[in-house]
């Protein structure tokens, strides 16, 4: 179930986790948690690799793992979020980064891009410059047919798939955020939150579907917050349609909680949150097809 060919990366830019057994209408997705950095990639940022790595969900994959074997599927990228993102556009460019014009049908003016976090980020998460130089169009180009389209294909390929099984198809789409971001504390408890469960305000899953998994989290002691301050980025926004049977939500998972964020290195506590995950997964997957049947109800 993987795109055919590795493109020059030694091993498949990105793959599937597949289940023993598909038992739940649930697939996951880890877009962000790549690690594998070519060298060419490398000599062309002034960045080492530690700080390149800055803009990795780090070991999101790993958190979420335990899924397949509680019945769902797990998409995941190999390639790093620094060289290219797939939780964008196709086609958000920033003009500064490149030595040719870009072609009219490139969003140049979006909120991301201006960030310097397009399709080809400009920064890492830290703010620094990742390039020494600016890049052909031809590399961009490459990067987006090779990687970005394959991976989406084979996202599309995989939500049809369990929807043709199961009727409907929840995406769950999964991420870190950084501790440091003072915007995450919740006016309810003072607390900075653990975890932020974004549905774009309701429009990308159904209500029941965040609600029930945002009890599951508060249940386990995790401080839980709502589309404040990630509402869901391209994945959520562009997969999410509930009134026809396709629901998508992003988990954040605050980085604090299992990483050292100065070395990047997993803290004493990895093992606790991973089990903490797997446990929440545990009731949430089974309850998915229930928490379903009025919406496929009311589609009817």
């Amino acid at each position: 179930m993987q795109d055919s060919g590795d493109h020059g990366w030694g091993k498949h830019p990105f793959e599937i986790l597949p289940p023993a057994a598909w038992t739940c209408p649930v697939v996951f997705n880890s877009p962000h948690s790549g690690r594998l950095y070519q060298r060419a990639f490398l000599e062309t940022s002034r960045l080492d690799a530690l700080a390149l790595r800055r803009s990795e969900d780090c070991y999101v994959d790993e958190l979420f793992a335990s899924v397949t074997q509680l019945g769902a599927p797990l998409l995941r990228a190999n390639f790093p979020r620094a060289f290219i993102d797939v939780n964008r556009e196709p086609y958000e460019l920033d003009p500064r980064m490149f030595q040719e014009a870009l072609p009219g049908f490139a969003n140049t003016t979006s909120v991301r891009v201006a960030g310097g976090l397009g399709t080809i980020p400009r920064i890492v998460s830290e703010g620094e410059e990742i390039y020494r130089v600016p890049l052909g169009l031809k590399e961009a180009m490459e990067r987006i047919e090779t990687l970005y389209r394959p991976y989406h294909r084979t996202l599309t390929r995989l939500l049809s798939e369990v929807h043709g099984k199961f009727g409907s198809v929840v995406l769950v789409d999964c991420h870190s955020m950084p501790s440091s971001a003072v915007c995450l504390q919740s006016s309810a408890t003072g607390r900075k939150a653990d975890i932020v469960i974004g549905d774009r305000h309701g429009a990308a899953c159904a209500y029941e579907i965040t609600a029930h998994l945002e009890s599951l989290f508060a249940d386990q002691g995790f401080c839980v917050l709502q589309n404040k301050p990630y509402a869901g980025g391209f994945i959520t926004q562009n997969y999410g349609s509930p009134n026809s049977g396709y629901h998508a939500l992003q988990i954040e998972v605050n980085r604090g909680l299992y990483v050292d964020e100065r070395t990047l290195e997993k803290s004493s506590d990895f093992g606790l949150i991973t089990q903490c995950i797997r446990e929440i997964m545990k009731r949430f997957l089974p309850a998915v097809e229930h928490l379903l049947q009025p919406q496929r109800i009311a589609a009817e």
